[in-house]
């Protein structure tokens, strides 16, 4: 009778365990939590960061995968490289794959962001916060509008990345921390899916597949280096890691980019990654030949979510993964859905994002997103770009006194 029991009480906390992962509880008691603001980071992520040889204060980035619902934090480690040390199921986003666009279209930003000192909003009415930054440079030269896009608690969204209480109390403590050991900027990057071959593949008909290729650009280079890169804005697009030729003119979002080059250790490193994802994209055009991805509405997210928890009642209200709502269907049918009106609800796509129809194949220049360790010939920056900078004198700028970004690519 006994045994019996134990067993009941076992699958019992599977079950709810299973439940929980898709919240990704931290298990921090917020009653117990006396200063939100100060709050230590938990001493297994404590204990993770030594392990991984990390300082308690050394630089973070954070990544964001719209399509499973993910957000990594990222940390530099003694090496100056950077690992990832925690991620978390993000419990509520808005709208659909693909970019912000204007105001009150409730989508969840896409691009690579600066967040300072100044982002952090620690006396948010949805526990803490931290803005995206939204519009960057990027978005304000094409246009793009909205403004208070956050990282925040609660678990609600309006073109929001909402998580629970206690993932953002983590979130918000790992980039206080970060700022104390004197990191000057913080990179967000958020993307619709990881860029990998198969996925790219699948969604190639999807109308911001030419935004979603420049963002690989930058994925890509993160996935060689395993630094964040260095982004600038020229003709209206991102650039990455690029080197300004001597003599030439600052990068201007609306100019013509200026004469640039790719260093040549990283230029080496993603020719070889390049050939590796030509492998693997024409390894998906055979797995999926005639088929794509259809990207399931905010609705449909929900539904599935509803379906899943019948008759259970959560503390949140998650809107589920595009992974568990979306599916791969014929292009025929996949066309016909698109020619379709959309609903209200799926009509907060981005609308303008991109030029039409994709070409069957990523652009030549794509460095591949497969491997996740950095090749030996890529030199080891001595120090890190966003690592440790000084406040800045009151006269100077940012740019004015920024190191060029290729002397940290410089072989020692």
């Amino acid at each position: 009778m006994r045994i019996r029991h134990f067993a009941y009480v076992s699958l019992m906390a599977l079950a709810l365990a299973g439940c929980n992962d898709a919240l990704d509880v931290t298990h921090t008691d917020l009653s117990k939590v006396k200063n939100k603001v100060e709050q230590p980071l938990p001493a297994r992520i404590l204990a993770d960061m030594r392990t991984k040889g990390m300082d308690r204060n050394s630089p973070i980035m954070i990544r964001i995968f719209k399509e499973e619902g993910a957000l990594e934090v990222w940390k530099a480690k003694t090496d100056n490289r950077f690992d990832k040390i925690a991620d978390y199921k993000i419990c509520a986003w808005s709208g659909r794959l693909g970019p912000k666009v204007k105001t009150g279209d409730r989508q969840a930003p896409e691009g690579f962001y600066n967040l300072t000192r100044a982002n952090l909003n620690p006396n948010s009415k949805y526990y803490l916060a931290i803005n995206t930054g939204f519009p960057n440079r990027y978005d304000a030269v094409n246009g793009r509008t909205g403004s208070d896009l956050m990282i925040h608690g609660a678990c609600s969204s309006s073109g929001c990345y909402s998580m629970t209480d206690e993932q953002v109390l983590e979130i918000y403590a790992f980039a206080r921390d970060a700022f104390k050991g004197g990191q000057a900027t913080v990179q967000l990057q958020a993307f619709p899916f990881r860029m990998t071959a198969e996925n790219m593949f699948k969604h190639r008909l999807n109308q911001n597949y030419d935004f979603w290729k420049m963002l690989k650009v930058g994925y890509d280079n993160f996935e060689v280096t395993k630094r964040p890169p260095e982004v600038n804005v020229c003709e209206k697009k991102y650039v990455f890691n690029q080197q300004l030729a001597q003599g030439s003119a600052a990068f201007n979002p609306a100019g013509q980019c200026p004469a640039m080059s790719t260093p040549p250790a990283l230029a080496s490193a993603l020719a070889a990654y390049n050939k590796t994802y030509a492998t693997d994209f024409a390894r998906a055009e055979r797995k999926f030949d005639g088929m794509a991805w259809y990207d399931p509405t905010e609705a449909e997210r929900k539904a599935v979510v509803a379906k899943q928890r019948k008759g259970r009642e959560l503390a949140y209200a998650p809107t589920g993964t595009s992974l568990e709502a979306g599916r791969m269907v014929k292009v025929a049918e996949l066309e016909e859905m698109m020619s379709k009106p959309a609903a209200p609800a799926a009509n907060a796509t981005a609308t303008a994002a991109a030029t039409p129809a994709p070409a069957s194949a990523p652009a030549q220049n794509d460095a591949t997103a497969v491997a996740a360790v950095a090749p030996a010939n890529v030199p080891v920056p001595t120090q890190n770009p966003l690592a440790f900078a000084p406040e800045l004198p009151p006269q100077e700028t940012a740019e004015a006194t920024k190191k060029p970004f290729w002397k940290f690519w410089a072989r020692n």
